[in-house]
């Protein structure tokens, strides 16, 4: 039990369920380990000790009646938490304290766990880098002085940490997978209307969902059981109810293979790292085809569909950062021409992979086309000499992946040779998240990349 902190969040529900822990031990365990690393890497900026203190002792209190009972989570600070600040990452809202929590809050608490703290998020998170004017940047635990990716990049870099066992993410480009790979643990974007979003001025828009983090698949499985589920007041909310498959491993499964999603520029060390990949499913029983993909639709239409919700969401507030003014900026120009050609281009794509994954069960490819960068970086500006036309063009990888609708998981996939993590993703149909997980699993038993700590 020396290093509680660092047990699976199944394991710790285990043992708080057999009483074999308390539930204020495993909640002490995190904060002192916030205490001991936190300040070098920043990535919890709002901690609510005492409370979670309290709220464990009522745990203890009472007989485990709850997937998640006694377990501790960390919250995006994009995600509303009664009585607790929420700054979005943005100086205009760095006093905010939300009157109640969102749904996913909602629906953890429900699910017995114990809120610690927030996670740091760059300014509504915009942008695969955590850094922000109110609590600066959240430096890499494999490195510091590298990047832990974002937007999600506080939650991960608190996992990896051992900081928390759960968090929770969001993501519209990347924004949870990117952080996944660069801290070496487990993330996964859901389909669409998995994990319901309420909001009454852009409930229909489809790019940006919440998430699970953990540092291992089956942790995400279960706090995903715990977050997921239909709601009405999202009007595009899933009505199954999420069930892990029953079978495991990907014997017999027919797994596409793409290393640069048609042609995009990839670091030499992300693509040695992610080219072993292959090999590993085929040593598991899969038939594995490397396929050439035409996923170009994509750019024009994530674009013009962000831009336009950057708008919508943030076109009223004046004093914002460069990026997410950028963004505003990009909306004004937008037209009903624009949205309509969009719309077209998403539609099609949306039909071809449909078609492709008749074939395929997944498809594997690259999460990040970089390994984590040096934090003082406000984004990559460059891959393989190749000149990047804005902070958005690094992350392709995972954005055109967004626009698919469909569920893409970051799982850890080796190490550069200079030590920093690198994952892969893997993209299932639309509504087969079970399947992306089952897929996660096999990969992460055969390979045990996610085992290694930082150095912290």
């Amino acid at each position: 039990m020396s290093e509680l902190h660092y047990l699976s969040a199944t394991e710790l529900a285990h043992l708080i369920r057999t009483k074999q822990v308390s539930a204020v031990e495993v909640v002490q365990a995190c904060l002192d380990r916030i205490e001991d690393v936190n300040p070098r890497v920043n990535a919890i900026v709002t901690l609510v000790a005492e409370q979670a203190l309290a709220a464990a002792k009522s745990a203890d209190a009472r007989e485990p009646d709850a997937p998640l009972h006694g377990l501790p989570v960390a919250h995006k600070d994009l995600v509303d938490t009664a009585g607790i600040r929420t700054t979005y990452g943005s100086p205009l809202f760095a006093g905010n304290v939300p009157g109640q929590d969102d749904l996913i809050v909602q629906r953890l608490r429900a699910a017995g766990a114990i809120t610690i703290g927030k996670t740091n998020t760059p300014e509504f998170g915009t942008g695969s880098h955590t850094v922000n004017e109110v609590f600066g940047a959240t430096r890499n635990p494999y490195d510091l002085a590298k990047s832990a990716g974002g937007s999600s990049g506080g939650a991960a870099a608190a996992l990896a940490t051992g900081m928390v066992p759960l968090a929770d993410g969001s993501d519209m480009g990347g924004s949870l997978r990117n952080p996944a790979s660069f801290c070496n643990v487990v993330g996964l974007r859901p389909t669409p209307g998995r994990v319901p979003v309420v909001s009454d001025s852009n409930a229909w828009y489809t790019l940006s969902v919440l998430g699970p983090m953990a540092r291992t698949v089956e942790d995400v499985t279960l706090m995903f059981g715990a977050i997921a589920g239909f709601d009405r007041r999202s009007p595009y909310a899933i009505k199954e109810v999420f069930a892990p498959e029953p079978e495991e491993g990907v014997a017999g499964m027919r797994i596409a293979w793409s290393p640069d999603l048609g042609g995009l520029p990839v670091d030499p060390r992300t693509a040695a790292v992610t080219a072993t990949a292959p090999a590993v499913f085929e040593g598991l029983g899969a038939r594995v085809e490397q396929v050439e993909l035409d996923l170009s639709d994509a750019e024009d239409a994530f674009r013009t569909y962000r831009a336009w919700n950057y708008t919508l969401a943030f076109g009223e507030l004046d004093g914002l950062g460069p990026n997410t003014a950028w963004n505003v900026e990009q909306g004004r120009k937008v037209t009903g021409a624009d949205l309509a050609r969009a719309e077209q281009a998403r539609s099609r794509l949306y039909q071809r992979m449909a078609a492709f994954f008749d074939t395929y069960d997944v498809l594997i490819t690259v999460v990040s086309q970089v390994p984590p960068f040096p934090v003082e970086h406000p984004h990559v500006s460059e891959i393989n000499g190749q000149r990047l036309p804005d902070y958005l063009a690094w992350m392709r990888s995972a954005y055109w992946i967004s626009v698919l609708h469909a569920p893409a998981a970051s799982v850890p996939a080796g190490f550069t040779p200079d030590g920093l993590p690198v994952g892969v993703q893997i993209v299932g149909r639309p509504f087969e998240d079970a399947r992306v997980l089952r897929v996660a699993r096999a990969f992460e038993q055969a390979t045990q990349h996610g085992r290694r700590r930082p150095p912290l």
